[in-house]
């Protein structure tokens, strides 16, 4: 007997149906892939810009960072038709992989028995290392494109980690992800964003993985300055956050905090609030919403 709570008509069945929709999509194969790193996680997938774009000349570069709860078992592979759809909307295109918590590791919170949110400091290692060697990447694999004009992208997990990627510079002194001044980014558009921790937490936004990426509640606290966006403030460098209002995976709420965590800091943070919209159609190239998302990424961008 179907579970009524998911069935088609009811916000669970119809979040159900979104996910179902953006993550049953064949993955597309990218036009090449480079390491960044030795491990097989730290790879990078270029996609070659497709369409004319908005304003001719090389392309700007999109990179997108994926979601997933910073799990082991949501790769770049579900992000590759939005990657596709990116690349058809003009942009080149760099898909960063990373290393994610594993089924049963240890120092990942002990919250549930399923695969562990993220590893620390592995996680954010990654993102570093693999930002920080995209702009030769980036000449070599993709020739049409303009390694100046960068935009980070990133759905859930992977927008709190686009966040985090723009404010390295706010990091604590010894922070050995700490930059001297901003990354040469055009911007940033986060999709419902794991922003703020703080709330994620008290809403226990996708299983406490937020708890699990630092360390569970013993590290917590501690590693909260060098991880948290909402607490690396201001950042010079524009952004918007796209939410859904029917997200029931990420809320609202998330969201909302870090823009008012980002105005009490003195600076103003862009969010696009689109009804009726829940998790996963920010990334489905078949949902209207994914339309919106490519033009605020081209508002930065181009």
């Amino acid at each position: 007997m179907p579970d009524a709570a998911a069935e088609p008509g009811t916000s669970a069945g119809r979040a159900a149906a979104e996910e179902k929709s953006a993550l049953s999509r064949p993955a597309v194969d990218p036009d090449s892939t480079a390491a960044y790193g030795d491990h097989p996680d730290q790879v990078i997938d270029f996609y070659a810009p497709r369409g004319a774009g908005g304003a001719g000349g090389p392309s700007p570069v999109v990179v997108v960072v994926h979601g997933g709860s910073w799990r082991a078992p949501y790769d770049r592979r579900h992000v590759s038709p939005f990657a596709d759809f990116l690349a058809h909307r003009g942009f080149a295109v760099a898909s960063v992989e990373y290393r994610r918590g594993a089924e049963g590791e240890a120092g990942g919170g002990g919250v549930g028995d399923g695969p562990v949110a993220g590893r620390w400091p592995d996680t954010f290692d990654d993102v570093a290392a693999a930002l920080d060697a995209l702009p030769a990447l980036v000449r070599q694999h993709l020739p049409g494109a303009d390694p100046r004009r960068m935009a980070l992208t990133g759905h859930s997990a992977g927008g709190h980690l686009a966040l985090w990627a723009a404010a390295r510079h706010l990091l604590p002194a010894d922070a050995p992800w700490r930059l001297d001044r901003p990354a040469p980014l055009r911007g940033v558009v986060a999709l419902a964003p794991i922003a703020d921790f703080g709330v994620a937490g008290k809403m226990n936004v996708c299983g406490g993985a937020a708890l699990q990426l630092l360390g569970g509640e013993r590290f917590f606290e501690e590693r909260r300055p060098y991880a948290d966006p909402s607490l690396l403030l201001p950042t010079g460098i524009a952004t918007t956050l796209v939410q859904g209002r029917a997200d029931v995976d990420v809320p609202q709420a998330v969201a909302e905090a870090y823009a008012d965590a980002a105005a009490k800091a003195g600076e103003v943070v862009g969010v696009t609030l689109l009804e009726d919209v829940g998790h996963f159609p920010l990334i489905d190239p078949a949902a209207d919403a994914c339309a919106v998302v490519a033009e605020e990424i081209a508002q930065l961008a181009w």
